[in-house]
């Protein structure tokens, strides 16, 4: 006997995770893990601290010149966030 309300495992998957809210915090560690790759081993190395909250993601840079250079760049930084972890993920870059 077949059940009327097949759905695929991924459609379910994303459902609990949206229920349970965890799809921000998924969608952070996700960050976390591709950092490195998305910037590369210098910013990776400078980045002491990162979290996100409420759409705004907060960094702390330990190099002073490099955290000025990002600051110019924080727009380059979202969108390249965006296209990689999820589409509205990340609004605004805090950097510190």
């Amino acid at each position: 006997m077949k059940r009327q309300n097949d759905q695929p495992l991924k459609e379910v998957i994303a459902e609990l995770l949206q229920s349970y809210h965890l799809k921000e915090k998924m969608n952070e560690v996700r960050l976390v893990q591709q950092w490195e790759q998305l910037f590369g081993k210098t910013i990776s190395k400078y980045t002491d601290k990162m979290f996100v909250n409420n759409k705004k993601l907060y960094l702390h840079i330990s190099s002073a010149p490099l955290r000025q250079e990002m600051m110019y760049s924080k727009d380059k930084m979202i969108e390249r966030i965006n296209e990689a972890i999820d589409k509205d993920f990340i609004r605004e870059v805090v950097i510190r």
